[in-house]
């Protein structure tokens, strides 16, 4: 299984300049649904944000684009 290490940006200066770093905050699953095999990924954070957990789909097929 592919985990994903999920991260946000922190901006920061030092020494003048401004500097980038990434912090942790949580980790991304691939799964597949039981049955049709459709996949979809997990998001679970490492604190809780409102939520715990997101789940994230595939955009459908049959949906027209904008």
């Amino acid at each position: 299984m592919t985990t994903y290490t999920a991260t946000v940006p922190v901006k920061f200066k030092k020494d003048g300049e401004e500097k980038v770093t990434f912090r942790r905050v949580g980790a991304m699953f691939r799964n597949t649904r039981n049955g049709s095999g459709e996949e979809f990924f997990t998001l679970k954070l490492d604190f809780p944000v409102a939520v715990d957990e997101l789940v994230m789909f595939p955009p459908n097929s049959n949906k027209s684009e904008d």
